[in-house]
């Protein structure tokens, strides 16, 4: 095998990790009804002229399953950081005493669980899409390669090779989906 077989085999492998890696953050970002601070990592806050991700600006810990605190280093964010977090639209309504944030996370009605099993499956779908990518990548340069001067045998066994890493990754996509959508639909 040469060298820049290897280096295809190699980059469609990262390709697919960060595919894989993508969609467990994704997930992540997706309430299951219980309280979970990477759930606020997506939203951005004024921080004196810079628009900065709330993480940046706070302390946040889940004391419970049901609640999110919000401690800022500086009081005076206290009331843009509970405005960033109503304009999100997550579905949690902060309450501020002055010194922190607290959010009591709601349980998850029916319908708001289903639209998060659609979600999860759509972000799946997404990276199942990166990972065909990778493989469909790898495998016209290999036959550029058997066009190059590349031995058939050389490009159909590394084709397979490729094929059955596809095969792994989508099979590691499916199992994700599969433990997300029984995290969420559990009651």
């Amino acid at each position: 095998m040469t060298e820049e077989v290897q280096f295809f085999i190699e980059t469609s492998k990262e390709g697919m990790d960060e595919a894989i890696k993508h969609l467990e953050r994704e997930f992540t970002k997706l309430r299951a009804g219980k309280a979970s601070p990477s759930v606020l990592d997506s939203i951005k806050i004024d921080y004196y002229g810079v628009i900065t991700p709330l993480p940046q600006t706070a302390n946040i810990s889940t004391p419970d399953a049901k609640t999110i605190i919000i401690q800022p280093w500086d009081k005076g964010m206290i009331v843009p950081i509970e405005k960033a977090i109503m304009a999100a639209n997550l579905g949690f309504n902060p309450a501020n005493n002055g010194e922190l944030i607290r959010i009591i996370v709601p349980p998850l009605t029916e319908e708001r669980r289903k639209q998060l099993v659609k979600q999860v499956k759509s972000e799946g779908e997404t990276a199942k899409i990166s990972i065909r990518n990778r493989r469909r990548e790898a495998i016209d340069e290999f036959k550029k390669l058997q066009k190059d001067g590349l031995a058939e045998d050389i490009a159909k066994d590394s084709e397979q090779k490729v094929h059955k890493m596809h095969e792994d990754y989508i099979k590691k996509v499916d199992d994700l989906i599969g433990r997300k959508e029984t995290e969420i639909m559990t009651i």
